[in-house]
């Protein structure tokens, strides 16, 4: 088994901060209608850096991977710091690419946190 395969099946199984954020200040939702993936993001922003971050998703593994892991990255980073997280960076965590038909299952949840930070109603 190759390392992103590896990587994307544990994440798949067992996501990081798969739940709704009951104390979001940020939030967005993102949609493939390719595939049907949809993935929202949560987040929640005190004094410019994120403090929490949490997704939902009906979605396949390798979007469900990449949120599980973009959500882990982006916890402590402030926004300027998450405005610069790439697939790339995804691409890293997963140990790997996915095949080029199934890119926009690693990027979705990228754009939509990218978006969540756009929506941010922070003091």
């Amino acid at each position: 088994m190759t390392a992103f395969r590896a990587a994307v099946l544990e994440h798949f199984r067992r996501p990081r901060n798969r739940r709704a954020l009951e104390d979001a200040n940020a939030a967005a939702d993102g949609a493939n209608p390719l595939c049907g993936d949809r993935v929202r993001v949560q987040l929640r922003i005190d004094d410019d850096v994120i403090r929490a971050a949490a997704f939902t998703a009906d979605a396949c593994a390798i979007c469900i991977a990449a949120a599980s892991v973009l959500t882990e990255q982006v916890r402590g980073m402030t926004r300027t710091e998450a405005r610069q997280v790439s697939v790339a960076h995804v691409h890293r965590a997963l140990d790997g690419a996915p095949p080029p038909a199934r890119a926009k299952c690693a990027s979705l949840p990228v754009d939509t946190l990218h978006r969540a930070l756009d929506s941010a109603s922070t003091s």
